[in-house]
C-alpha cells in the first residue's frame, strides 16, 4: 500500500491508507487508545479500538512513547471534532514500531528559553514551531514569486567581502588566506553593479552582524531579501516596497491558515494590511513622538520603544522617510532640497514589530560619493570597485533590505526572531 501524507488525507476518507510518522502525543479512555500521530504535514488523531484492532495492537500502544517512529495503517473516517476533520480507525495489526523512542526531553509541560533552545534540534517538532518555520517557508515563497514575475532577476552575492555596508563596528572578520575579509553584511554594493547588467536584480541569503544585543529584535546571523533597481527614485522604491508586502501577506493569508490558528494570530490585523501604506516624513514622525510624550530629539534615530509608539498609531505597516543623513549609511543619496535629510525610508509594522524594511535612493554621483567615503572615514581604495559604477555609466537607482526574520515574527504576531529561525544565532549562541 503507498503511503499517504497527513495533509492530502481527506481526498481518502473511506479507504485504508498507510501513514509514517512520530507519536505526538496519546491518551486512553478505557479500550480504547487514541494516537495523534505526526508526519511533517499535519497532525492526525489514530483510533485504536481493542475490539477492532485485537489485544495484540491495543497492547503495543501501551509500550509507545513520545517521538516514537512508526507507520499506521488503517480506514479514514469523517468527524467534525477531530484536528483536521478526519481520523485514522486503525486496523488489526496496523501499527508497526520503526523505533521506541527514549525519553524525549521535551515535555507538554512548561520549559525555560534556554533549555528549549538548547534543544532547538528537538523543539522544532514541536506545534508552534512547525507552524512558524511554515510560514517562513511560504514568506520565502511569496517574495521569489513576487519578485521574479515582476521583471527582477536572482543574482548571488559573495559571503566573504572586503569592505563593510553597514558600518565598521558589527563586523565578523574572517582569515582568509592571510587576508583579514568579512561575512556579508549584505549584498547591496554588489546589486548595484548587477543592475548596470540585468536592470532590476535582487540576492536573497544570510547575512551577519556582529551586534552585541540580547534584544528580541536581533539575530547574529539573519536572512534578507535585498531588490537593487536601475532608474528607480525614493518613491518608487515604496511602491516596490508596499507592493511585496502585500503579496507576502494574502499569500501567507490564503496558504497557512491552519498554522496561523495554531499559533492563535489574529488575521483581522492581516487583513487590514492593503495598499496604500501611510508615508510620513522624518519631521511628522519626531513631531508625533513628542506629541506621545516621549521628548524625541530630530536627529536622533529611533528606538525600539520609539517604533512601537509610531506603530500603536496605525493598523497597517507605514513608511517613515527622509531620515537625517547623519545616521544613515554613506550610499544614501541626500534630498537636493535639504541636505540633511537622506531619500531614505523605513518601513515599520504595528503593534510594536518595528522596522521590517530599510531602504534608499543611492547616491550616484562620483564626487558626492568619495566626500561620504570620507565623511564616514572609510577607505576609499577599499571601494575602488564601487567607484567604478560611477564612473562608466551611472545612473539614478534605489534599492531596499527586507529582514526574513523580523517579517515572519510580525505575520505569525510572536515575541522573539529566534523562533522564525531554524537555528538562531545570537550573541553567546551557536549551538546546536
Amino acid at each position: 500500500m503507498d503511503r499517504v501524507y497527513i495533509n492530502s488525507i481527506g481526498t481518502h476518507a473511506g479507504t485504508e491508507v498507510t501513514l509514517r510518522g512520530w507519536l505526538y502525543n496519546k491518551r486512553s479512555s478505557g479500550k480504547i487508545q487514541f494516537l495523534l500521530l505526526r508526519d511533517g504535514t499535519g497532525i492526525i488523531q489514530c483510533v485504536v479500538k481493542q475490539a477492532d484492532a485485537g489485544d495484540e495492537t491495543f497492547d503495543l500502544c501501551d509500550s509507545l512513547t513520545q517521538e516514537t517512529s512508526l507507520t499506521v495503517t488503517g480506514t479514514v473516517r469523517v468527524d467534525g471534532r477531530a484536528q483536521g476533520g478526519h481520523e485514522l480507525v486503525v486496523s488489526g495489526g496496523g501499527i508497526e514500531v520503526i523505533q521506541i523512542a527514549q525519553d524525549y526531553p521535551i515535555t507538554p509541560k512548561e520549559h525555560g528559553a534556554a533549555f528549549l533552545l538548547d534543544h532547538r534540534h528537538l523543539w522544532i517538532r514541536s506545534k508552534r514551531q512547525w507552524a512558524i518555520l511554515r510560514i517562513r517557508a511560504r514568506v520565502i515563497r511569496a517574495i521569489r514569486d513576487w519578485l521574479d514575475s515582476n521583471g527582477f532577476l536572482n543574482v548571488d552575492t559573495p559571503v566573504f567581502t572586503p569592505n563593510a555596508v553597514e558600518g565598521t563596528t558589527t563586523l565578523f572578520p574572517v582569515d582568509y588566506f592571510g587576508d583579514t575579509v568579512y561575512l556579508t553584511q549584505s549584498g547591496q554594493l554588489y546589486n548595484e553593479a548587477n543592475i548596470m547588467a540585468f536592470s532590476k536584480v535582487y540576492c536573497f541569503g544570510p547575512t551577519f552582524r556582529a551586534e552585541k544585543s540580547k534584544t528580541r529584535r536581533h539575530l547574529t546571523e539573519f536572512w534578507m531579501v535585498e531588490p537593487e533597481m536601475a532608474f528607480y527614485d525614493l518613491d518608487q522604491n515604496m511602491e516596490v516596497i508596499e507592493g511585496l508586502t502585500c503579496a507576502i501577506v494574502s499569500d501567507v493569508l490564503n496558504d497557512c491558515r491552519e498554522e496561523l490558528e495554531v499559533l492563535e494570530r489574529d488575521i483581522t490585523k492581516l487583513e487590514a494590511v492593503q495598499s496604500p501604506f501611510p508615508r510620513i516624513h522624518y519631521d511628522e514622525a519626531v513631531k508625533r513622538l513628542n506629541d506621545a510624550g516621549r521628548e524625541f530629539e530630530w536627529g536622533c534615530d529611533f528606538g525600539a520603544p520609539d517604533e512601537t509608539e509610531l506603530g500603536s498609531q496605525f493598523d497597517r505597516p507605514f513608511f517613515v522617510t527622509h531620515f537625517p543623513s547623519q545616521i544613515k549609511a554613506f550610499y544614501m543619496s541626500r534630498d537636493p532640497e535639504r541636505p540633511e535629510c537622506a531619500l531614505a525610508c523605513d518601513l515599520i509594522a504595528p503593534d510594536g514589530y518595528g522596522e521590517l524594511v530599510g531602504g534608499s535612493q543611492r547616491e550616484d554621483d562620483l564626487d558626492e560619493l568619495l566626500v561620504r567615503i570620507g565623511e564616514h572615514e572609510l577607505s576609499p581604495e577599499v571601494f575602488e570597485w564601487y567607484l567604478d559604477l560611477r564612473k562608466y555609466g551611472t545612473i539614478p537607482h534605489a534599492g531596499f533590505g527586507m529582514g526574513l526574520e523580523r517579517t515572519v515574527t510580525w505575520i505569525c504576531g510572536i515575541e522573539h526572531l529566534r523562533e522564525t529561525i531554524p537555528y538562531p544565532r545570537m550573541l553567546h549562541r551557536v549551538r546546536p
